[in-house]
């Protein structure tokens, strides 16, 4: 599929620098985390060695490539979808509540065949056919398609299969595309296979037309999405 000239964002919305991508840090509450998890070795110990401010701890996107750089190991790909649960999820109880149901309604055995499968997915034939696994035959339970697109992203890496790298997809980013004026059905959650495809041919076409990294788009996307939120109406 051909990316189309489109205009991801109205003028003035800034691309963030990659290091100020790769330096978003999101809070958490290692305790809240730890009372939900299998077991304590499903915890990444680079999270206990992320840097505190304001008395919380705070994870980085780059710290959670690190935890990916491991993913191919039965812990490492643990590690992984818990990094990337805390670094999308923030503080908030109801917030982590929600998201450790991943791991009370799925054995942990369940859960590591399904991350092997998916991943294995990403390596061989890339990020869409690993969106297409992950949101269908090895789906796990309650981890929807704006948390397994965070493990694509991070397991990706630098490196990819295909056109394009693995990106994050969640409402921030479908309500900027929506504001956009850009063809397809941008709905904030539920997207289907050809949807995140036209989303990576979308952002990547942008990327390559500012020359800047694909995830630098994806950023500024997820910003703007936030603004709309809480733009008065």
């Amino acid at each position: 599929m051909q990316s189309a000239m489109v205009d991801l964002m109205p003028s003035g919305i800034a691309v963030p620098e990659r290091d100020a991508v790769l330096g978003q840090a999101i809070p958490f509450d290692r305790d809240r985390w730890l009372a939900h998890l299998p077991d304590a070795n499903w915890w990444p110990p680079e999270l206990d060695e992320c840097p505190t401010a304001a008395g919380r701890r705070q994870v980085d996107r780059s710290v959670v490539f690190g935890i990916a750089d491991r993913s191919d190991s039965v812990e490492g790909r643990r590690h992984l979808l818990t990094a990337a649960l805390v670094w999308g999820t923030g503080t908030k109880a109801r917030s982590v509540a929600r998201r450790v149901r991943v791991f009370s309604d799925s054995s942990p055995r369940d859960i590591d065949a399904r991350l092997e499968a998916a991943l294995d997915m990403l390596r061989q034939e890339g990020a869409v056919a690993a969106y297409y696994a992950f949101n269908n035959e090895h789906r796990i339970r309650f981890l929807g398609p704006a948390f397994f697109t965070k493990v694509l992203y991070f397991a990706g890496r630098e490196e990819r299969t295909g056109a394009w790298r693995p990106l994050i997809l969640d409402r921030f980013v479908a309500l900027a595309l929506r504001a956009s004026g850009t063809d397809g059905e941008w709905h904030t959650s539920g997207w289907r296979t050809p949807c995140y495809e036209r989303y990576l041919s979308l952002v990547h076409g942008h990327a390559r037309r500012e020359g800047v990294l694909p995830d630098q788009i994806e950023a500024a996307l997820f910003t703007h999405g936030k603004h709309l939120v809480r733009r008065p109406r």
